[in-house]
């Protein structure tokens, strides 16, 4: 049964009933999991050895890293290999605004998210006038040209970097506590942003441009101000995590903060995980992790086995892991799919999505228009 324009309008008023349906027990049950675990990670200094809280921020950053980049190119389709410019622009912000300027160091770490955002908007001007690898391949030139500046510069340390001394004024345990907090508020917000973004129109207005730009321009979408929304948030909150990781670290060298390694990184986790699923970056910063951990005394082979398994990925399961999962029994763990469903005469309110496949039922007398 096909849902024409006459039947949405005989639904307003007060023929069939037409629901946008959205939300699903499994949707549910996943969100409650996420704030679940949050609390019960916020515990972890209580009880947890310092070793345990440094690999959590580790964990946590990266998450928030994937779900960026995941939210850019799974969701965005601006593929871009130069994220780590904004890893660096983060980091060294960090540095000028506790040691130089005088800034409580964790509070210059969301500081150093808003400068890495104001930096991504002369980047935008240029790379947006590229298109497909000419895109990612100018978004790693700007990098590159960013790492360079900086390497030149002495006020920065030059290519030696520099330490946090900052974060001096804090004891050890305090320090790493806080640390951590601010870690889990980045790792989960970053996950609880692009679910609250792809809930919205522009949301809607963002895949639409990403499966099919000339199509989103017909319906009047306004294509470049869809981007450079997501552009200026995902550079900004990498920004901010490349503070968070590196006030863990505390010392800051351009070589390392500005290494095509962080967008790797980025790149193998969203790519095992699933590309344009918000559950991606979690079950794929997991493994990367666990892979990681394993492989850390094989030197280069390390990266071998993960580029290996990225390209047997891409090829056997293009959509990672949550999309095999999802060919098994598909669950929608957190709620950015819409459907229309055609209610009883009369039923115009606005509801959540029913589940699919035995997962839940819509009301008595409801149909999915196709």
């Amino acid at each position: 049964m096909r849902t024409s324009p006459r039947d949405v309008q005989a639904g307003r008023q007060g023929g069939a009933g037409l629901r946008i349906i959205r939300s699903t027990p499994a949707g549910r049950i996943g969100l409650s999991a996420l704030l679940t675990a949050t609390a019960v990670l916020a515990t972890l200094p209580s009880w947890a050895a310092p070793s345990v809280l440094r690999a959590w921020v580790v964990v946590l950053g990266l998450l928030s890293l994937a779900s960026m980049w995941n939210l850019l190119a799974g969701f965005g389709g601006m593929v871009s290999i130069g994220q780590q410019a904004f890893v660096g622009i983060g980091a060294y912000s960090l540095l000028v605004l506790a040691d130089d300027r005088g800034v409580d160091p964790f509070l210059a770490v969301p500081l150093a998210g808003l400068v890495a955002a104001a930096a991504s908007l002369p980047v935008a001007a240029f790379v947006f006038r590229l298109r497909g690898g000419y895109f990612a391949v100018g978004t790693w030139v700007i990098a590159e040209t960013v790492a360079l500046a900086v390497l030149n510069n002495q006020a920065l340390g030059a290519g030696n970097g520099r330490s946090l001394r900052a974060v001096g004024d804090y004891g050890i345990e305090t320090r790493q506590h806080l640390t951590f907090w601010l870690a889990l508020a980045i790792g989960v917000g970053a996950v609880l942003v692009v679910v609250v973004l792809l809930r919205t129109r522009l949301g809607l207005a963002l895949q639409a441009v990403r499966d099919d730009e000339h199509g989103a321009r017909a319906l009047g979408i306004d294509v470049v101000r869809a981007r450079l929304i997501v552009w200026v948030l995902a550079a900004g909150w990498t920004g901010m995590t490349g503070a968070l990781i590196y006030l863990s670290l505390l010392r800051v060298q351009p070589e390392a903060a500005f290494n095509v390694q962080w967008t790797a990184f980025m790149i193998f986790i969203v790519v095992i995980g699933g590309v344009g699923n918000p559950a991606g970056p979690i079950v794929g910063t997991a493994v990367f992790y666990v892979l990681r951990d394993q492989l850390q005394d094989e030197g280069a082979w390390a990266l071998i086995v993960l580029g290996s398994v990225a390209m047997a990925m891409a090829v056997l399961a293009p959509q990672g892991i949550t999309g095999l999962l999802d060919r098994v029994r598909p669950v929608q763990l957190f709620p950015i799919r819409r459907s229309l469903w055609r209610g009883p005469a009369g039923d115009v309110r606005g509801g959540g999505r029913w589940p699919r496949r035995g997962l839940g039922r819509p009301p008595p007398g409801a149909t999915a228009p196709s």
